[in-house]
């Protein structure tokens, strides 16, 4: 591979924080002036998260690609296609050179689950354009994935509300 312009980042493990750091980022590239696409594996439109409302108005092109959790799932052979149409999704935005920045969020889970071959995940980000910088988050991420990102951070949990009972916060989980 040539010399690369952009980086990959990698946000991992069990703790909170992974989509919320990649969204950090995604306000920083935006008012630096660059073209930022998200692509969402898992969440469905069903979600209203804050991250989304923000990027509207930002005009930040996001696509929520999922149809929810795979418990949630009352068709996997569905939620298995999402799960492959959004990697389509994300192949083509890769490869076009139209961003200098994309968040495809909840990537692990689609290959962790067995959708996309962790080989063809490795392909399209390795074969990106130059300038498109990527991150990607979701737990447990491949060994391939962390083999080709160049800043890699794992969240680990240390302690977490909802072990406590307390349920999902707008505003603080989405």
């Amino acid at each position: 591979m040539g010399k690369v312009d952009s980086i990959v980042l990698l946000n991992t493990g069990h703790g909170k924080g992974k989509s919320s750091a990649a969204f950090g980022v995604m306000g920083r590239a935006w008012a630096r002036g660059w073209k930022v696409g998200v692509i969402q594996f898992v969440k469905s439109g069903k979600w209203k998260v804050g991250e989304r409302k923000l990027a509207e108005h930002l005009e930040i092109e996001w696509h929520t690609l999922g149809d929810g959790f795979t418990w949630e799932s009352t068709d996997m052979d569905e939620t298995v296609a999402k799960g492959k149409h959004a990697f389509s999704v994300a192949k083509e935005k890769l490869s076009s050179g139209n961003y200098d920045l994309l968040i495809l969020d909840e990537l692990t889970y689609a290959v962790s689950y067995g959708w996309v071959p962790v080989e063809a995940v490795v392909e399209a980000i390795s074969n990106r354009a130059p300038k498109t910088n990527v991150i990607i988050t979701g737990r447990n991420a491949p060994e391939d994935l962390v083999e080709i990102a160049d800043t890699v951070t794992e969240m680990k949990k240390i302690k977490h509300a909802y072990d406590q009972g307390i349920r999902a916060k707008k505003g603080i989980e989405y």
